[in-house]
Order: structure tokens, then sequence, then C-alpha cells
């Protein structure tokens, strides 16, 4: 079946049939669309009155989206909660979210970032060597730069663990930088899970760059042991040589090398215990280095 394509104010896009998005003109006109996403939902950029909100949709057969809408659906409203749940300052801010007359909506504040994982506008290898892609831009900052936004995830995330819950599905996708306020987000917690958390699936959702081997491992309790190795990934992934975990490849000096080396371990009884024993061996090595 051709693609079918929706116009709605300043954008056009494509889906697998026909849907009808009548239920957005309340919340104003249409400025850019993000369809390219394999998780099901299609999301806007809505100007109203001078405001921008980001309204992320689920229920229409998006371009990129190989599963059923009705799935697609019960996975954003069981996000839901999470965002009131975990709230947090490094969060982006979830301010409505309803039921339309055959999907589901969930609104946020906009934020003024850009996608670390820019998968459509600069794919790999473009996404680490062209000068316009938001990741390759941000490998330029300084050292200290990337620290700070480090901090801010990790921040995040031993917050998460004090709540009881696993991230599931983070990698540098979930990650949004505004390059002039030097400010970091996180914008998808959707797949994250109360503890404890058992892998039903073998390979859970997520980036392969980031995920802990557990997370290939059907019967394997996701835990703070897994987002151990999330942090150590994703510390790679912004201060190092990515799945090359190499000390040459590393930019922030032995000490805070050795603590993400350490995170990213194999073996589960070799990596720190908990984010927040991470999260300490990571400051204290900060201060030393």
């Amino acid at each position: 079946m051709p693609p079918y394509t929706i116009t709605l104010d300043e954008v056009v896009f494509q889906l697998q049939e026909h849907h009808d998005f009548k239920w957005i003109r309340e919340l104003g006109r249409v400025i850019r669309v993000f369809d390219r996403q394999d998780s099901g939902n299609i999301s806007f950029a809505v100007r109203k009155d001078g405001e921008t909100l980001f309204v992320k949709y689920a229920g229409a057969r998006g371009i990129a989206y190989t599963g059923e809408p009705h799935t697609a659906i019960r996975n954003l409203k069981s996000a839901v909660p999470l965002y009131d749940e975990l709230s947090h300052p490094a969060l982006v801010q979830m301010v409505d979210h309803y039921e339309t007359g055959a999907g589901y909506v969930a609104v946020f504040s906009w934020f003024e970032g850009e996608s670390l994982h820019p998968h459509d506008t600069f794919p790999p290898p473009a996404k680490y060597t062209h000068p316009e892609s938001p990741f390759f831009q941000f490998r330029q900052l300084s050292v200290q730069d990337r620290l700070a936004s480090l901090d801010t995830i990790f921040s995040f995330h031993e917050h998460v663990e004090q709540k009881g819950y696993v991230a599931v599905d983070f990698y540098d996708g979930s990650l949004m930088y505004d390059f002039a306020r030097k400010e970091m987000k996180i914008c998808d917690i959707d797949l994250y899970r109360k503890k404890p958390f058992i892998n039903t699936m073998g390979r859970l959702w997520g980036s392969s760059r980031f995920m802990s081997p557990e997370e290939f491992t059907s019967g394997a309790e996701i835990d703070g042991r897994s987002n151990v190795f999330v942090m150590g990934a994703t510390a790679f992934a912004l201060l190092g040589g990515e799945r090359d975990r190499s000390l040459s490849k590393w930019e922030a000096g032995r000490e805070l090398y050795e603590v993400a080396a350490r995170a990213v371990r194999p073996e589960r009884s070799e990596r720190y215990g908990s984010i927040s024993e991470f999260k300490a061996a990571w400051d204290e090595a900060q201060k030393r280095s």
C-alpha cells in the first residue's frame, strides 16, 4: 500500500493509512512534525498565542512503525504516570494528556533543545562527522560542559533509582541539549519500569550501544547494576569512543575513566551496586581529576 500524505498547517508527512488529526487544531498551529519514530508515536511542535508545545500522539500508523496502533496507545497511556512520579528539573514537563477519538495525546512544555541522536537528519556516520549534526557539535564542547551534562543525567537516574524505578530504552535519543543555555534534558522515559523488573523479551527495547548484557537475556533482572552499565555507556558516548571504550579515546582523565570502565564491566558483580554508589565514585574521581 502506498503511503498516505497528511498536511497540517506548515507540515507535510506520510502515514501508512489515513488518520484524522482534527483534534490537534485546538492546541494551535502545527509548525513541525517528528514522524519517523519506531515507537508508534508521532510528535508535533504546536504554537498558539506565542507559546510552543510538544505533542506526542499514539494511534496513527507512522511510516516507520511496524506494530499495531493499539500497542502504541497502551504504551503511551502507561507512560503518562511516569512523568508525574519521576518529575525532576532534568525531565521534560508533561502538562496534559487525554484520549482522542482514535488515539491518545500527551502534551509537554517545549524545550528548545536538539536531539543528540538525530537519526532522520544526520544518520550515522553523518551524526558523528557532519559539522551541523547536534551530536558532533556537542562533542566539540569543552570537557567541563560535557561533564555538567553527565551530572544532570546521573542525578536524574539517581532520582529514578530512589523512586524505585529502572531505566529501560535510555540512549542518546533520550537526550536533548540546548546549546544557547548549555542545558541538558531527558525527553523520553516512556519505557522506564518499577522494580523489580524481569526481562521477558530477550532483547529489550533500546540501542545496543548503551544496553547491559542483562538487557539481551531473557529471565534476567534489570536493576541498579544494569542502570550503572547504561550510565557508564553514556559516559563513553559523550566523553569517549562510544563502543570503543579504550583509554586512548577517553577525554576526561584516567580517574574518571576508571569509574566509567568499572561501570560497563560485563560481569554484574564487578560493577557498582547502584547508581548512587556509581555517582559517588564519579563525583569523588572528578574532585581528584
